[in-house]
C-alpha cells in the first residue's frame, strides 16, 4: 500500500520539488527549488492547475482514480468531483500547423453510433481538425476540406482508405491535390474476402499479388508488380466474368464474386496506389492514425461507465492533450 502524500505543485513550473516557506496571513507558504516561485497552499488557481495535471493524466495516460489518488495525494472523491467538472465542458482544439501539410484522413466508430473523423498532420502528428459524428458522410467531409482550405493551410497531399464518401468529397474540394490511396486497407481487405485458404488457384495467385501492394518501395518493383498482375488478368479474365442465372428471379450475378471484387478494387485504385513513389514525404498508409485510435480506445475503455456526453467530451480532451505533446 503507498502512503498517501499532499503534493504541492508549483503553478510556474509545474514542479513538485516544493518545500514549506513560513506561513503569510495564517496561510502555509511555499517555495518551488526548481524555479524559486513563491505560492500558498490554498490558491484555488494552483490548486485546480494542480488538478488539471491529474485529469490530463487520466485521458491520455490510462491512469485509474486508485492510482491518481495515491500518487497527488488527493481523495478519490476530490478527483471524481474535478474530473466530472471538467468532462462537462469540451477544450478548443489548438495546433501546430505550417502552410504546407501532408494530410490523412480517417474515421472510427465508438459504441452509441460515435463515429470520430480525424484530419491529421502527418509529419507534425497533430489534428488539424476533427467531426464527431454518426457515420463518414460526403457533406461533412467536403466541409471539413473546405475548413482546412479556408484557414490557409496548403494541402500537398491526402491519403485515405477507399471510403466512397472521402474519395467523392476529395475529389470535389481538393480535384488538383495529390490522392493517396491507403494500401494496407487495400491489401487487407482483398485477403479478407480472398479468405486465408481461397478454393480457386486464381484467388491463391491474386492473394500473393495483394500481399505485395505495400511492400513497392521503387519504380522497378512497381513494374514488376503491374506486369504480374496485367497477366493475372489475361490468364483468368473469362473466369472471373462468368455469372451464375437465377430461373426464378431472373437475376444475375458474378459466379466468383469475392475474386472479382478483389481484382476491381485494385484495379480502380492504381491510378492514385503509388504517389509516394514521387513525393516520398507522402504516405502511403493510414496506419499512423489507426494505431492513434488504437491507443484512444484502449484509454476510453479503462473508463467505462462514462455517460454519452463525457464520453465525447472525453474524446475532445484526448484529442486536445495529444496535439500539446
Amino acid at each position: 500500500m503507498y502512503e498517501k502524500l499532499k503534493k504541492k505543485r508549483c503553478p510556474t513550473c509545474k514542479s513538485l520539488q516544493t518545500i514549506k516557506w513560513g506561513i503569510q496571513l495564517n496561510k502555509q507558504r511555499f517555495k518551488c527549488k526548481d524555479c524559486g516561485q513563491l505560492f500558498t497552499s490554498n490558491n484555488k488557481s494552483v490548486s485546480d492547475s494542480n488538478k488539471e495535471i491529474w485529469f490530463r493524466n487520466w485521458v491520455i495516460g490510462k491512469d485509474t482514480f486508485d492510482k491518481l489518488s495515491v500518487e497527488s495525494g488527493y481523495s478519490k472523491s476530490t478527483l471524481q468531483r474535478y474530473f466530472s467538472k471538467m468532462l462537462s465542458k469540451a477544450p478548443i482544439l489548438e495546433f501546430n500547423s505550417t502552410d504546407e501539410i501532408y494530410l490523412v484522413i480517417d474515421g472510427t466508430y465508438f459504441p452509441n453510433d460515435i463515429c470520430l473523423v480525424v484530419y491529421r498532420n502527418f509529419h507534425l502528428k497533430s489534428t488539424q481538425l476533427y467531426r464527431m459524428t454518426n457515420g463518414e458522410h460526403f457533406e461533412e467531409i467536403a466541409e471539413d476540406l473546405q475548413n482546412l482550405l479556408s484557414l490557409g493551410i496548403k494541402i500537398k497531399s491526402i491519403t485515405s482508405d477507399g471510403d466512397k464518401s472521402s474519395i467523392k468529397a476529395i475529389k470535389k474540394v481538393c480535384p488538383r491535390v495529390p490522392f493517396q490511396r491507403c494500401l494496407v486497407h487495400i491489401s487487407r481487405m482483398c485477403r479478407i474476402w480472398l479468405t486465408q485458404n481461397p478454393k480457386h488457384k486464381s484467388g491463391f495467385e491474386l492473394k500473393q499479388i495483394a500481399v505485395k501492394i505495400h511492400h513497392i518501395d521503387s519504380e522497378y518493383k512497381r513494374q514488376l508488380w503491374l506486369i504480374e498482375l496485367i497477366q493475372w488478368e489475361e490468364r483468368y479474365r473469362d473466369f472471373i466474368n462468368q455469372k451464375s442465372y437465377n430461373i426464378e428471379t431472373g437475376r444475375y450475378w458474378y459466379t466468383h464474386k469475392m475474386v472479382k471484387r478483389s481484382f476491381t478494387v485494385i484495379k480502380k485504385a492504381i491510378p492514385n496506389m503509388f504517389l509516394y513513389l514521387k513525393d516520398d514525404k507522402i504516405p502511403n498508409s493510414t496506419n499512423s492514425l489507426e494505431s492513434f485510435f488504437g491507443h484512444l480506445k484502449g484509454n476510453l475503455n479503462i473508463h467505462r461507465g462514462l455517460s454519452l456526453a463525457n464520453r465525447k467530451n472525453f474524446l475532445k480532451w484526448y484529442l486536445y492533450y495529444k496535439n500539446q505533446t
